[in-house]
């Protein structure tokens, strides 16, 4: 027993200390990809306007896979053939990723810039609401 303790307590420390402390940093995460959002729809219009909000939903979008199977499942339950797409929507290091490729390459497509800040602000937002990757059978990670 004591080792489960400690080894949570240690995982706890290295994944950046409180849970509170961890959600004031997705905050801080969300807010700035919310602002870079507005500020590339402002610049870029509407067609940037509609990727960005398209991408500050889609990922939630995901559960539709399996949206027969939502009534077997148990309360906060994903049914488990959504989880893998679920999850691929909601793990930061994606849009992070795309964005590192769109400034590293040569491409010239604002739009595509403001849909990644939509998704990231998404993902930042369910972190700090306590929502996160789920487990294959579907339930939130602990």
């Amino acid at each position: 027993m004591t080792t489960t303790a400690d080894t949570t307590t240690t995982v706890t420390r290295r994944l950046g200390g409180t849970p509170a402390l961890r959600r004031g940093a997705w905050l801080a995460f969300a807010l700035f990809w919310s602002a870079f959002a507005v500020v590339e729809c402002v610049r870029h219009g509407w067609p940037a306007t509609v990727l960005a909000l398209a991408f500050l939903v889609l990922p939630d979008l995901t559960f539709l896979v399996a949206l027969d199977e939502a009534p077997r499942m148990a309360k906060g339950q994903l049914p488990p053939r959504a989880v893998p797409y679920y999850n691929a929507m909601h793990r930061a290091l994606v849009p992070l990723t795309l964005a590192a490729a769109y400034a590293a390459l040569p491409l010239h497509w604002p739009s595509a810039f403001a849909a990644l800040c939509g998704w990231l602000a998404h993902i930042s937002y369910d972190r700090v609401f306590g929502y996160g990757l789920r487990t294959k059978e579907g339930f939130q990670r602990g």
